[in-house]
């Protein structure tokens, strides 16, 4: 009795739904309906994730902007009650170093400023003519070799890899490892351990090339970093740290965005249609927003811990309490986006929340819309004929990574 009390007067119930949930069977693109339900009947809520706790989902647009801007929600992962993402999140959260990732103001402001020159709006879009070449060398690899092919493999990783490998002074010729290890860091099917050997020797890997970044420095973000570090702005291994974050978070998200925003236009071929026949950046950008909105790739959730009590959507959730924010239930929110679940390439949705919102908003943001739409202004002018090679039914997806997308992406011409 005295466990039902607790859990009651805390919010949760015996039954609160596990979280994530299940998409339903015949529609991967859509999110779970069960998350549609509660942002429509019980919009801030408690679920039940793999080790038992029952933290916070929140699932409408509004309430998720005002409490990721709010300075009571941390993104502090140590903090006993951090709904992390899985066991091997967990275990390695006490040992895991100060990142922009887990770090709140001030800490996180200045490892912010540390890494952000490059990432700005006007650094990013000086790259575009080296995006288009990679991009434009890939699709004549892919129409002089085999057809069909897998999109995925032909285009849809090497793209990302290759800009961050640039970006970031990784040597493209070391992909295979870093792609993955990255992955391995990222799927939460895997043991600790085995999560755990990826991201050490991730670490390894870029300890030894910053090493040779303080030695002989080049123009990039590496470089930069082994700047800071000489002039004790930053720690070493602080800089190494960030440089297997980004590493990471630079590739998975924006490659499953290009092969899952095609997917997605297959299945919508008069949209299709729009990106095959304009050259108007204006609509391109917007398409991109769109797909973003409509897909929102990071199907884990954002996971954040209240500091304070904060009153929200009727609720209140107490000091200590752990909050998730599913994105894909905001992207498709009625009330921010009318007919949501209408793919709907001429609608203004620079305003979701596919990169999350506030302070901790994606670092990358800029540069993965760079590369989409690269992608999405180029490939399906170059191959009009472009079609999937193996109906939706038959393709498999991944439900274990941070990013939700297809495996594979058998593609036609």
């Amino acid at each position: 009795m005295a466990d039902t009390q607790t859990e009651a007067a805390s919010g949760a119930t015996p039954g609160s739904p596990a979280y994530p949930m299940p998409r339903a069977t015949g529609c991967p693109l859509a999110p779970p309906p069960a998350v549609g339900e509660l942002r429509a009947e019980k919009p801030v809520t408690k679920v039940r994730i793999w080790n038992g706790n029952t933290p916070w989902l929140i699932t409408r647009h509004a309430d998720q902007r005002a409490l990721l801007t709010d300075p009571r929600v941390s993104n502090d992962d140590h903090e006993p009650d951090f709904p992390h993402v899985n066991a091997h999140r967990a275990a390695i959260a006490p040992h895991t170093p100060k990142l922009i990732t887990n770090t709140d103001a001030p800490e996180h402001t200045r490892l912010r400023r540390s890494v952000n020159g490059p990432f700005l709006v006007k650094r990013i879009e000086a790259m575009r003519p080296a995006v288009q070449k990679i991009v434009d060398d890939l699709i004549d690899t892919m129409l002089a070799g085999p057809n069909p092919a897998d999109l995925l493999t032909a285009l849809a990783l090497p793209v990302p890899s290759l800009v961050i490998a640039e970006l970031l002074g990784v040597p493209y010729a070391d992909h295979e490892f870093f792609q993955e290890n990255s992955n391995r860091v990222l799927d939460a099917s895997l043991s600790a351990e085995e999560a755990g050997a990826a991201g050490r020797a991730l670490g390894q890997y870029l300890d030894r090339l910053f090493r040779e970044k303080l030695a002989d420095p080049g123009e990039d973000v590496l470089s930069g970093m082994a700047a800071k570090v000489k002039a004790g702005e930053m720690e070493h291994q602080e800089a190494v740290n960030m440089g297997v974050a980004m590493l990471i978070a630079g590739h998975e998200t924006t490659a499953t965005m290009i092969s899952l925003g095609t997917l997605a236009l297959f299945e919508h071929p008069d949209q299709l249609a729009v990106l095959r026949e304009t050259d108007d950046p204006k609509v391109v950008n917007g398409a991109v927003d769109e797909l973003l909105r409509y897909l929102s790739i990071v199907h884990s959730g954002l996971r954040r811990v209240a500091k304070d009590d904060i009153e929200i959507g009727g609720q209140v959730i107490r000091k200590g309490d752990g909050i998730l924010f599913d994105l894909q239930a905001a992207n498709w929110d009625p009330e921010a986006f009318p007919e949501a679940e209408r793919l709907d390439l001429s609608r203004p949705a620079r305003q979701h929340n596919a990169f999350g919102y506030g302070p901790h908003q994606c670092l990358g943001q800029n540069l993965a819309r760079l590369e989409l739409q690269v992608v999405y202004s180029t490939l399906y002018r170059r191959i009009p004929t472009l079609r999937p090679a193996a109906p939706v039914e038959q393709l498999a997806f991944n439900h274990t990574g941070t990013a939700y997308g297809v495996k594979c992406l058998p593609v036609a011409w």
